[in-house]
């Protein structure tokens, strides 16, 4: 046994064997012919051990000694069953095949047209182009066909939405709901119509739809219809260009290449946009690839906006001098003129 396993993989098989019952042991057992131990066994078979007349002498008939690798009374089916045990678990990649299989996949390798967008004064709205690839290491698997989302975020802040009624022949403000969190915009694109692409409880997880990009914790005890001022809220961005739902926009070839176009309005919020492109199959996503595209007002724009957001004092005082200014123009282009 010693020739055969190392050292210390012969150690574990004594320690499985122990909890198996039976116990390895680290040299043979046999003895040379004169040892001491076959010597002992001579004498106690000489003093009371069975014999055989064998031509008028009494022979001594020796025990057979252990065998060799166990101890008396061993189990070897017990030790080999060990054995095979730790040279199963010893093989590095026993279990790893399996593993690196069921994980390799479809994979997103995606690009887009402008990585910042600037906002100067003469802004009326951008567009992206989002175009990418997948990568595989097998060929394409048989069953549904490949589908692609795109979907690209705005800054989320919390919004406030009001209900107007009708008192008195006047529409004043009524009931009132916090929403917790809403996109400033949102615009998703499929390859597909959105409930053929993307199942419930995917929606659910990634929150890809807008009901569920809006967070809406709760709304006051006594305010009914709660669900009708974020329906409310979708509906006004909706028309406003805000909020997008495009279906079928996602061009897919070959189930490898796909492009679309994401349309920015000109009044947009400025801030960090997140663009995720989704890979499903079968309804239930595949692969997820996530980038930012930054989007900030530069030039004159970004110079007042500055200004005015972290020096109200002197925005204030500025904008009350060029009023002045503007003031005593006037007033002297208009003497001039009728004098």
């Amino acid at each position: 046994m010693k020739r055969i396993l190392p050292g210390a993989v012969r150690r574990w098989c004594a320690a499985l064997g122990q909890l198996a019952g039976t116990r390895f042991r680290s040299r043979p057992e046999w003895t040379p012919s004169g040892g001491p131990e076959r010597r002992d066994c001579a004498r106690r078979c000489a003093k009371g051990a069975p014999s055989a007349e064998r031509g008028g002498r009494r022979q001594a008939v020796l025990a057979p000694l252990p065998r060799r690798g166990f101890d008396r009374g061993g189990r070897p089916l017990a030790g080999l069953l060990a054995l095979v045990l730790l040279v199963a678990g010893a093989q590095p990649g026993a279990g790893e095949g399996a593993a690196g299989e069921a994980a390799t996949g479809e994979e997103v390798v995606a690009g887009l047209s402008q990585n910042r967008i600037a906002i100067t004064a003469s802004f009326d709205g951008s567009e992206i182009l989002i175009f990418g690839a997948v990568k595989r290491e097998t060929p394409i698997p048989p069953g549904p066909p490949l589908q692609v989302i795109v979907a690209v975020a705005g800054p989320s802040e919390p919004v406030v939405v009001r209900r107007k009624e009708r008192r008195f022949g006047i529409w004043v403000n009524a009931a009132a709901v916090e929403v917790d969190s809403a996109p400033s915009f949102y615009a998703v694109a499929t390859s597909a119509p959105f409930h053929d692409v993307l199942s419930e409880v995917e929606d659910l997880r990634y929150k890809v739809s807008i009901p569920r990009a809006i967070r809406s914790v709760g709304a006051p005890m006594d305010i009914e219809h709660a669900e009708a001022f974020t329906e409310a809220l979708i509906r006004i961005r909706s028309k406003a260009g805000l909020y997008q739902v495009m279906e079928g926009a996602v061009e897919v070839s070959e189930q490898t290449l796909f492009r679309t176009r994401i349309g920015l309005p000109a009044n947009l919020t400025e801030g960090d946009y997140s663009a995720r492109i989704f890979l499903t199959r079968d309804g239930k996503v595949v692969d997820v690839f996530e980038t930012s595209i930054p989007v900030r007002k530069v030039g004159l724009e970004r110079w007042i906006f500055t200004l005015a957001h972290e020096r109200p004092l002197a925005y204030g005082l500025l904008s009350l001098a060029l009023a002045i200014l503007a003031g005593w123009l006037a007033s002297a282009v208009f003497r001039y003129i009728r004098s």
